[in-house]
């Protein structure tokens, strides 16, 4: 597979909740986004987002690949049912309808994804869940 091959079957088994998406994962998989480090950090970090987002899903908007990295541009849509994630921590759970953004990097090597950046709109996703600005 092309690392942008690789990186879109992660994205649909993700969307699936197929658990072979982790098989697309390299067990020392490097994280520069925040989170846990390797493949089971990640599930770690997937399986929080899952619960707080209530399953969210993805649009994806753009893919992009240059040699060993895929860029994808996706919003992540779900519903804020609890705040077990850091960026969430003592919220109380809104039952809101979110849409949060990001920019993922993934470097691919010998088609297993190895490596990972991301940025995102944290700010967004707090003024949807009522806590940007910063309460007082």
């Amino acid at each position: 597979m092309t690392p942008a091959e690789t990186v879109s079957a992660f994205h649909r088994a993700l969307e699936l909740r197929d658990d072979s998406a982790f098989g697309l994962i390299a067990e020392d998989f490097l994280q520069h986004a925040a989170g846990p480090q390797g493949r089971e950090g990640f599930r770690q970090t997937l399986t929080t987002l899952d619960h707080d987002l209530d399953h969210p899903t993805a649009t994806i908007h753009r893919v992009v690949a240059q040699n060993d990295l895929v860029v994808v541009q996706l919003t992540m849509h779900g519903r804020h049912v609890a705040s077990t994630m850091p960026l969430l921590a003592e919220l109380p759970p809104t039952g809101n309808a979110v849409a949060w953004d990001f920019i993922h990097i993934w470097r691919v090597a010998d088609s297993s994804i190895i490596e990972h950046w991301a940025c995102r709109d944290d700010v967004g996703l707090l003024a949807q869940v009522g806590g940007w600005p910063q309460p007082s």
